[in-house]
């Protein structure tokens, strides 16, 4: 499942980031990359310090609150974030994440958008399928999630800068597939709840929800 996610920064808060990151030092993306995926990674990413590490607690802290990422992705825990910055020319090619960052197996990689879509040009997310490649640009302080196991790169940025922060969730629930059913019940459920209040249909789908998450979860 591949899912827009927005709202999870308002626009103060948006204004506050940016003000954070222009203290920030920048430092060569590649530090970070696997050995083949350095051969196609070309951003900067905020160097650590305590001062990047507080701004990058603090965006996890609104993610995981996000009721909609809670719902679909299940977090178990989350790698640490890093904030990328991609001026004109840069770009990663395509690449697929580890399956082990920070000791966690990865399940969900996400992107939370810095950058407002119009001041920058280029620079989309790519999550390459079989059926095509899906291109992904949001607006500030939106986030797109979707399955680790997908290949995908970032497409040239040809002008202004493209920043975004980048992370990676370990699920409760390890199959995508699994995770997506388990979305959809509880939309629906809310849904009906909002219209109709609670009704012996809500407290069916309420408990199908609830045994198939025991059935699947792993804690």
């Amino acid at each position: 499942m591949i899912l827009p996610i927005g709202n999870v920064l308002s626009p103060s808060e948006i204004d506050e980031v940016r003000i954070e990151l222009a203290a920030i030092r920048f430092e060569d993306g590649r530090s970070t990359a696997g050995w083949s995926a350095r051969l196609v990674k070309n951003n900067r990413q905020a160097a650590p310090g305590a001062r990047s590490e507080a701004m990058c607690l603090k965006l996890a802290e609104h993610i995981l609150a996000n009721e909609v990422f809670a719902a679909a992705v299940r977090p178990k825990a989350l790698t640490p974030l890093l904030i990328s910055r991609y001026q004109p020319g840069q770009a990663y090619g395509s690449h697929i994440d580890d399956a082990l960052i920070g000791g966690l197996r990865t399940d969900v990689s996400f992107t939370l958008f810095l950058a407002a879509p119009e001041s920058y040009e280029g620079g989309e997310l790519v999550i390459e399928g079989t059926s095509g490649d899906e291109r992904i640009k949001l607006p500030a302080g939106s986030l797109i999630a979707y399955p680790s196991t997908s290949l995908h790169h970032v497409a040239p940025v040809t002008a202004g800068e493209r920043l975004a922060a980048v992370g990676w969730a370990r699920s409760f629930i390890r199959d995508s597939g699994q995770r997506e059913i388990l979305f959809d019940l509880d939309r629906a459920r809310r849904a009906l709840f909002a219209r109709e209040g609670k009704t012996a249909e809500f407290d069916l789908l309420s408990k199908s929800l609830a045994n198939l998450t025991r059935m699947w979860a792993e804690d």
